[in-house]
């Protein structure tokens, strides 16, 4: 009996809607006192991501012989500092964005010093949900939330950030550029797979290629992420469009035009789907995946 193929759409909606109902339970109702920043904190976590880092973990987790239940905390904790730094980085101070996921920013709708301390509290509570993971043989409880805490401290994620901010307005070379998409994306979509793969107890060859294919995934998918800035409408991304161009941005279609930077994803892409080699066949959902995130329209 021949096996049937992967169904991409259908591992979506089941992760989007099981991650979705995790996260709810794990964070406190929004009527919980005070009310505006629980309400704050779940209008930007519920509004309509397609909930990628998340279903990379528990894809990961699959390509290692995990499960999903057991990688969910480490899943959710990922989303909850993913839409932390949308709320910060959209807000006047950064990048100034009225509009994520086709909907207001959470500064538009609860005020800069709201929306500033509901990236505070998703960012706190990523660290309680992931605390609630259990240790694994090779990784304990403690690797883990180390894992985390290197991933979206001031050597990574921040990093990024503050790089793309003294950027601005500035001549950058590709090898800054780099920097900054490495820290400010890939680190954090990196984490998401080793974490799946830590909850999964997989062997170091495994969590090394898991390492190889999310950095290339989350570097390819901010040069694609650029090129889309350029060459797509607001309403096709969800976002404002020209945005990066217009603030003076540094992306990689500014500085080496835009068949270069197809050229640079291609590249990194196909370096991706190489590094899923090892798992020889049995990482269909992380394949499918990376065709969602890396084959879009540029």
């Amino acid at each position: 009996m021949s096996k049937s193929p992967f169904q991409l759409q259908e591992f979506l909606d089941e992760s989007t809607l099981a991650v979705n109902q995790a996260l709810d339970r794990f964070l406190p109702p929004a009527r919980t006192a005070p009310r505006t920043i629980h309400e704050s904190m779940r209008y930007s976590l519920f509004a309509g991501g397609k909930r990628m880092r998340p279903a990379l973990c528990l894809a990961a987790a699959a390509a290692c012989g995990g499960d999903a239940e057991t990688a969910m905390p480490l899943a959710c904790a990922v989303e909850c500092i993913h839409t932390y730094s949308l709320i910060h980085d959209d807000l006047p101070a950064m990048d100034d964005d009225d509009y994520r996921r086709g909907k207001l920013t959470n500064h538009k709708v609860y005020g800069e010093g709201i929306a500033v301390l509901a990236g505070d509290a998703l960012l706190t509570q990523a660290f309680e949900i992931a605390a609630k993971c259990q240790s694994q043989p090779r990784y304990s409880r403690a690797q883990v939330i180390l894992e985390i805490a290197r991933a979206s401290g001031s050597l990574q994620l921040i990093a990024g950030q503050v790089a793309d901010l003294e950027a601005e307005g500035k001549k950058v070379t590709e090898k800054q550029l780099r920097y900054i998409h490495e820290r400010k994306t890939s680190a954090l979509l990196c984490c998401a797979v080793r974490l799946g793969g830590m909850s999964a107890n997989c062997t170091s060859r495994q969590l090394g290629a898991l390492t190889d294919f999310g950095y290339h995934v989350g570097l390819a998918f901010q040069v694609i992420d650029d090129i889309l800035d350029v060459t797509q409408t607001s309403e096709k991304l969800g976002k404002t469009a020209g945005k990066d161009t217009k603030a003076l941005k540094a992306t990689y279609p500014s500085i080496l035009g835009l068949e270069k930077s197809r050229g640079i994803a291609e590249r990194l892409t196909t370096k991706a789907f190489d590094a899923l080699k090892v798992f020889k066949g049995r990482a269909l959902a992380l394949e499918g995946l990376a065709q969602f995130l890396l084959k879009r329209d540029r």
